[in-house]
This record gives structure tokens, C-alpha cells and sequence, in this order.
């Protein structure tokens, strides 16, 4: 029964405040461990907790949705490289010795030959030596063994079948023979060269048919975004690739190897970009970034 008179609240004691302290607390701090940011991606505190990236974080080779190998420093570290300047710029001194034919496994063919050349002189072969001394150099920037038929240090060749034999006897993790064509005027842009299956004598190329086609096909396309080269409008129906058998640089090969014909030599518009200093770094860019695509995919 009341007297008239109304009760105080009942008093809390200090230890029953702290407890609803440490309640609130650790609501408030589960509730920003759950939390997500807008779109479904995980908060910092979940990607370190984990010790993991979160899903949505872009790495070196691009966001979850971009499976393009990363390029970089060691990204080719422990790799062998192949690269094989067409021809010889001292060829033409020693026709007699290029002249004698090689066993190509399928064939008989010339050991090598002089190449073409712009109809202002400028040689195939000098064209070749400086797109693999730059490429080269962007190879080996990439962490990559490269190793080179010739340097110009030779009298001349090698021959074919010793182009192919130093990408076998280093056991290369891919081999790109550069070149330019002869073609008529008019016949324009660059093509890639591929193995057939060849199983003949000395040759099999039973087993680098596929993996050659893989390199062929990356090296194509970053061949074409690199020097915004068109494709061969005479050679590979548009595709760039053509597929032959009566290379012995490629019969005897025992590793995945494929030539670049980088444009016509004889006509005069893909003359101007042969031999143009900064289109050929742009080349030689192209067909290292070609090679890294294949040997990082």
C-alpha cells in the first residue's frame, strides 16, 4: 500500500554498468566485422584477417575477370628463349656455301639464302638482327635465358637445319624465327608461319603442331596491337597464320617454334614501317609480348 510518497529507481551497482558496457561494445564491434561494403566486396578487416586479397582486388594480371598473365620483371624467370634472325647480313658473300642443300627431314633444300631486301637496299637481314637485338632486350628485362642462332658473328647462316637444331639443343620453352617478305606491291601487313605435322626422316613435328599454333595465335595478336600492323591480305586468308611444311627451321624443330614474316619488304608503304627505327621497337615489343602470353599462360 502506498504511504504518499513514490520510490527512487532502484540504484545499479558499478559492476552491473560495466557489464552493459562490455555488451554494447562487443555489439557495435560485431556489427562492423559483419558489415560489407556496398556491392558485396569484403572489407579490409576481412581480407587481412584472411591473409588473402579479396576477391574483387585487381592483381598484378587484372581484376577476376581478366585472366591476362602478368608481365614484370621475373615474369619469365627460368625460361628459355629461342630467336632466330632470318638469314645473314654476310650471306650474300658466300652464296656458294648457302647454296649446298640440307636434309630437312620431308626435303632437300639450300642451307640458307640472301633474303630480300626495300627497293632502297635496305636488307632483310639487317632488318631481322635489329628486331631480335631489341626484342632481345625486353626478353631478358622479363627474366628470360635468351639465346640466338647469330649475332652477325658469323660468316654465314647457320643453316636451316641448325637454326633448328640450337632451339632443340637448349631445350627453348618457345623459338621465333623473324623475317620479311618479297611479295609483289600492294600485297601487304604481317602473317605467322606455323608447323605442319611432318613425320618424315629426321623430322616429327607431331608434337609441337599444337603448342606452336598457341604461340602463333598469341603472338599474332599482340604483334597486331603492338605495331598496329594489319593482318596479311595475301597470305592466311585474314587470320595472319599460315601453315606450311617446307621450312626446315621448323620440320626439325623439337620445340614449339613458329617464323614472323613482320610485313612486304616490296611494297612501299610496309617498306616505310620496316624501316622506321621506332616502328621496329614497337615490333619487337609485339613479339616479346607475344612469347610472354605463351610461356605465362
Amino acid at each position: 500500500m502506498s504511504n504518499g510518497s513514490t520510490f527512487p529507481p532502484p540504484r545499479r551497482s558499478r559492476g552491473t554498468l560495466l557489464i552493459v558496457l562490455a555488451v554494447v561494445v562487443a555489439v557495435g564491434v560485431g556489427g562492423w566485422l559483419v558489415w560489407r561494403p556496398p556491392g558485396g566486396g569484403r572489407s579490409p578487416a576481412d581480407a587481412t584477417a584472411s591473409g588473402s586479397p579479396a576477391p574483387d582486388t585487381p592483381g598484378p594480371g587484372g581484376g577476376a575477370d581478366d585472366p591476362a598473365p602478368s608481365h614484370g620483371p621475373h615474369s619469365l624467370r627460368g625460361k628459355t628463349v629461342l630467336l632466330d634472325p632470318g638469314h645473314n647480313p654476310h650471306n650474300r658473300d658466300h652464296t656458294r656455301e648457302i647454296a649446298r642443300l640440307v636434309d630437312i627431314g620431308n626435303d632437300r633444300k639450300e642451307c640458307d639464302t640472301t633474303g630480300t631486301a626495300t627497293d632502297d637496299g635496305y636488307a632483310e637481314a639487317s632488318f631481322t638482327l635489329d628486331v631480335v637485338r631489341r626484342a632481345r632486350a625486353l626478353l631478358r628485362a622479363e627474366g628470360a635465358r635468351v639465346v640466338l642462332t647469330q649475332d652477325g658473328d658469323r660468316p654465314y647462316g647457320p643453316c636451316v637445319d641448325g637454326r633448328a637444331a640450337a632451339g632443340n639443343e637448349v631445350h627453348a620453352d618457345a623459338a621465333v624465327s623473324v623475317h620479311a617478305d618479297g611479295s609483289a606491291p600492294g600485297n601487304r601487313g604481317f602473317h605467322v608461319i606455323l608447323p605442319a605435322r611432318v613425320t618424315a626422316g629426321a623430322a616429327d613435328t607431331s608434337r609441337i603442331v599444337g603448342p606452336s599454333r598457341e604461340l602463333g595465335g598469341r603472338l599474332a595478336d599482340r604483334f597486331a596491337a603492338a605495331t598496329g600492323s594489319a593482318r596479311s591480305n595475301y597470305i592466311g586468308h585474314g587470320t595472319g597464320l599460315d601453315t606450311r611444311s617446307d621450312l626446315g627451321g621448323l620440320n626439325l624443330s623439337a620445340v614449339p617454334k613458329v617464323f614472323i614474316e613482320c610485313g612486304n619488304m616490296r611494297d612501299p608503304k610496309d617498306a616505310a614501317q620496316l624501316t622506321d627505327a621506332q616502328w621496329r621497337e614497337k615490333a619487337a615489343r609485339g613479339i616479346t609480348e607475344g612469347i610472354t602470353d605463351f610461356l605465362t599462360r
